[in-house]
């Protein structure tokens, strides 16, 4: 059954919000471009509000029309307060060394391995290594998720018993969840 969908997305003091064919949130932590274009999907600006509107929406527009909302809501939290993803160092076998040397992560001496492993860090993400701690941080959630990512996948250990070798570094706490206690 197609229907009208309209929704509001209140924009805080401090964040301005720029609507062409890519949306542009401007803050005080940083920048976020992102392309959301739907033939039958307008994204327009009122003030204070950012509006998401479709006329006769079909299930894939209602889709898109709140797949568009969570990421306008994300973007404008990104660039209030910037998306930290908490990692931990866990080794058992050998002691490796993790260490930021420009924009790449290099990590030695994993599982006694002589070739260093290193991931090159995407652009607008900061990655801190603190003795056993590392924290990934971007004004862009899907950049520090990927980045968060990209290092537990670095360390994957594969013809291993994973029950026995649990040596990498793990996502201890995900940006916009709540950690248990």
């Amino acid at each position: 059954m197609k229907q009208d969908i309209v929704k509001k997305i209140e924009v805080p003091e401090g964040v301005t919000v720029t609507v062409n064919e890519r949306v542009i949130v401007k803050g005080p932590k940083g920048e976020i471009k992102k392309r959301m274009f739907h033939p039958f999907i307008n994204i327009k600006q009122e003030g204070d509000e950012v509006i998401l509107e479709s006329k006769n929406a079909t299930k894939r527009e209602k889709k898109l029309v709140f797949t568009y909302e969570a990421h306008l809501k994300n973007m404008i939290r990104g660039v209030v307060e910037p998306w930290v993803y908490k990692m931990k160092i866990c080794t058992g076998h050998f002691p490796m060394n993790v260490a930021m040397q420009g924009n790449k992560l290099v990590v030695k001496n994993f599982l006694g391995e002589k070739v260093p492993r290193v991931l090159n860090i995407k652009e607008g993400v900061k990655v801190n290594v603190q003795d056993k701690d590392v924290t990934v941080e971007s004004v862009d959630k899907e950049l520090a998720g990927n980045v968060a990512s990209d290092i537990e996948f670095l360390l994957n250990i594969r013809g291993r018993d994973l029950r026995k070798f649990q040596d990498g570094i793990y996502i201890v706490s995900k940006a916009g969840k709540e950690v248990a206690k």
